[in-house]
């Protein structure tokens, strides 16, 4: 959530500060703004509600010159999107400006000793009292940068800032509290730049570093500085920006979201490159092994999977993945719960992060605590040099590529994949599955990108027909059973988000023990019932659904003949192995969901009230 971008350097900042803020309006779109200080060191600030071409508009009607800048996309926390609370937020001289992503939790007690103070404010807004805290600390005779840390160390909860002073020209100062709220600083030819984000500084330079948490930096055109907020100097290697720059082209399609659909097998055989080889006829998942010995690996009595939202649909199959094919007890988690309710943890247990930004403050603060606890820690993400690569002993990446769309994707496709491999190379390492059966577990898991691909070849053209005749529902239940569960889950996420219509996903087994009291002519049910195990139970429930006058689609294996009597529309995937099924049954619910939203009319690649990256809790 809130994107952040700054430049410092000879060229006109106001068209950087757009470009790099377009790059990250993922973060956040229900306003923005810009901040610019001239050569004659007058401050102008352009603010605008909603997205980010109202701001663009805003600079083109009313210009700014200057050459450096600081900039932000807003998802609004305190007070509602307008104009007024969008940032930047100055100082009572209008000479300090700031921009801010994270919660200031002791908000309310330094607004009260501000305006006791004598100090006025005008937007509802936690960051407006991070400039008047800088401003009194300034009038106590401190230089800009040690204000601005000061000023850091009393705000508590996970932040990034990033401030401008117009009496110290060419120079910006970046602070980072607590384990989120991430801010990189990009290096190029007399020029600096800062962003929330590396898809921001791409186009501009080739490496950066990552502030630390507890660390600020004074960054000027020539360089920067890195100090902790206590003033010590710190000093770390430039690394490289390894991802493409800035968001792709929609390369013909109506939605990014839609786009990333389509890339899902192209980004599944990414996250299998180079982590599957065959060696006379022998699966090698050396890459996936934990850098554990195997008297550790062996000592494992439970595998934790923690994440938010679609990550925690993820992770539940990732669960199921490690207790059949490692033989651990493994479980899904919500991180945020996890982390608030002192859980028994210990160095026999193995704790997996799974963010796709690599920066979900909920999740990053679960594996701090699980590692102060003694635990082992592992996590799954998209993002290379993110946050939680950084915070845990072990990362892998998911290797989607870059994701725009909000509701995402592609991600949690790359995701199971991950575990999947990992959860093989952990059976292997504990000795519970043989090279055999782990040699067949991979063979079955390269041809998931066709898979994929012929599901949405299938499904396309029907998830349109199917979501028009269903757009008008008042509500969806979606159902599944052993790992189609956490996939029905999934689908109403995606329903949720995108459509705005209210969607239960469950166990089949549950909808007896009260939510079938919904059933009725205007909810829809969609049954995941591919060919497996539990397929009967499916069709005993699809059935039930039917006896109180409800409509069943079904996610169904092609040829199922048994569907037609129990469905009335259904959604087609091909026959594949059954660890397979939620990588591949999960594609035409993100369809049906997408073609919905669309025909709603609603912005399916940013809905309402939603940001991709959440970095407060």
């Amino acid at each position: 959530m809130c994107g952040i971008f700054g430049y410092t350097g000879p060229r006109d900042a106001s068209s950087i500060l757009l470009d790099g803020l377009t790059r990250l309006s993922y973060r956040g779109y229900d306003s923005a703004g810009l901040a610019v200080v001239d050569d004659f060191r007058h401050l102008s600030v352009r603010r605008a509600a909603g997205k980010l071409d109202n701001l663009r508009r805003l600079v083109e009607n009313e210009p700014v010159t200057g050459r450096q800048g600081i900039g932000h996309t807003r998802w609004a926390t305190h007070g509602p999107a307008s104009n007024v609370n969008a940032h930047p937020h100055t100082d009572g001289t209008g000479e300090v400006v700031v921009v801010h992503n994270g919660i200031v939790e002791n908000y309310a007690l330094l607004k009260a000793r501000l305006t006791a103070n004598g100090h006025q404010f005008f937007s509802q807004t936690d960051t407006e009292i991070i400039p008047h805290t800088i401003e009194e600390l300034l009038a106590e005779g401190l230089p800009f940068e040690e204000a601005v840390r000061v000023a850091a160390g009393r705000l508590r909860g996970a932040h990034a800032i990033a401030c401008m002073h117009t009496r110290t020209p060419e120079m910006l100062v970046v602070a980072r509290i607590g384990n989120a709220g991430g801010i990189a600083v990009g290096t190029g030819e007399g020029e600096m730049l800062i962003a929330s984000d590396l898809p921001a500084l791409t186009p501009y330079t080739s490496t950066a570093i990552f502030l630390e948490p507890g660390e600020s930096a004074v960054v000027r055109p020539e360089g920067f500085e890195l100090r902790t907020l206590d003033g010590r100097p710190s000093t770390r290697a430039l690394r490289p920006v390894g991802v493409s720059g800035g968001a792709a082209a929609k390369g013909g399609y109506k939605h990014f979201t839609l786009k990333e659909i389509h890339e899902q097998p192209e980004s599944a055989m990414s996250a299998l490159h180079g982590r599957i080889a065959f060696s006379q006829g022998k699966a090698q998942l050396d890459e996936m092994l934990l850098p554990l010995t195997d008297s550790e690996v062996a000592a494992l009595t439970r595998v934790v999977f923690l994440g938010m939202g679609t990550s925690v649909h993820a992770g539940l199959v990732g669960a199921r993945y490690v207790e059949t094919l490692a033989r651990v007890p493994a479980s899904a988690e919500n991180a945020a719960e996890f982390l608030h309710r002192d859980p028994v943890l210990d160095r026999h247990t193995l704790v997996v992060g799974v963010t796709q930004s690599g920066e979900t403050a909920d999740t990053l603060q679960a594996l701090h605590e699980a590692r102060i606890r003694g635990a082992r820690t592992a996590v799954i993400t998209n993002v290379p040099e993110s946050e939680a690569t950084r915070a845990v002993e072990y990362p892998l990446l998911m290797h989607a590529g870059h994701e725009v769309g909000v509701a995402s994707t592609k991600t949690m496709v790359n995701s199971m994949v991950v575990m999947y491999l990992a959860a093989c190379a952990l059976g292997l390492q504990r000795d519970v599955l043989s090279t055999e059966s782990a040699t067949r577990c991979v063979e079955e898991i390269t041809r998931l990108p066709a898979l994929i691909g012929a599901t949405i070849e299938t499904t396309e053209r029907d998830a349109e027909e199917i979501a028009r005749r269903y757009m008008n529902a008042r509500r969806f239940l979606f159902l599944g059973r052993g790992l189609m569960e956490p996939v029905a889950r999934e689908g109403a996420y995606k329903m949720k988000e995108t459509s705005y219509i209210h969607a239960e996903g469950m166990s089949a087994a549950e909808i007896k023990h009260g939510p079938i009291a919904l059933i009725d002519h205007e909810t829809p049910v969609v049954a995941v019932a591919p060919r497996n195990a539990l397929y009967e139970k499916m069709l005993i429930s699809m059935s039930e659904v039917r006896a109180r006058d409800g409509k069943v689609i079904a996610v169904a294996t092609a040829g199922s003949a048994e569907v037609a009597a129990y469905a009335d529309d259904a959604l087609w995937i091909p026959e594949c192995p059954p660890l397979l099924q939620p990588m591949v049954a999960v594609v035409p619910l993100q369809l049906f969901a997408y073609r919905t939203a669309d025909l709603l009319g609603n912005d399916v690649d940013q809905p309402r009230n939603l940001a991709k990256s959440v970095t407060v809790e």
